[in-house]
């Protein structure tokens, strides 16, 4: 399958909507994020395995994420689960210049190979911000700076969404992370209340937290 072919693909499917998120996966080239064994086949739409039991996800589902999050141009996001960098450099394409992603990843040398894929990208790669550590707590002190993240993204099932998530997004912000095999879709309207969405059928590595 070409690249065009997976595009076509996933309107086709109607999952994918958004012109902005077509650009970028159209420049955000996901050949250049997969392991060498899979160069042959980069488009497939489904999960392929980047190794230390891990995944970059299939494109249907990034997709699927990506409409959910609305991002927008000067958006601040926080990307939990580097795993690739395909995601996190998609989500910096969509920003622009005046965004900017903070990727959390806690497998270092999986952190590592991200930060490779990613220098491909000279656009974009002053557009990304790399941690290596337990996503849990989020970045507290990068959401201080900055007055919260616009949108926040998880790419790993976790079984109760943190805490220290809920009070890192801005109100008016969009959160979207697995859980109960499937996502939700989780809008922050004031300090305490929230709006929850749930899109049952999707599957994806547990998080992890050591």
């Amino acid at each position: 399958m070409t690249k065009h072919e997976l595009i076509n693909k996933l309107k086709s499917a109607g999952v994918l909507r958004s012109f902005t998120i077509e650009q970028a996966l159209l420049e955000i080239d996901r050949s250049d994020f997969v392991l060498p064994e899979d160069r042959g086949d980069p488009y497939a739409d489904a999960a392929l395995s980047i190794g230390y039991g891990q995944t970059i996800s299939q494109p249907f589902t990034v997709v699927f994420m990506l409409e959910l999050l609305d991002v927008n141009q000067g958006h601040k996001i926080l990307d939990i689960g580097t795993g690739s960098g395909w995601q996190a450099s998609l989500l910096a394409f969509m920003s622009g210049e005046n965004g900017h992603v903070y990727t959390v990843e806690i497998i270092p040398r999986l952190s590592d190979y991200a930060k490779e894929n990613v220098s491909k990208y000279p656009l974009i790669s002053g557009n990304l911000s790399f941690y290596q550590g337990n996503a849990r707590a989020g970045l507290p002190e990068v959401s201080k700076e900055i007055g919260g993240f616009d949108k926040i993204v998880a790419a790993a099932e976790v079984r109760e969404v943190p805490e220290a998530w809920k009070e890192q997004l801005k109100i008016g912000g969009i959160m979207v992370f697995p859980k109960d095999n499937g996502l939700y879709k989780m809008t922050r309207n004031s300090e305490t209340d929230f709006d929850t969405l749930f899109f049952p059928g999707f599957a994806f590595v547990p998080f992890v937290e050591d």
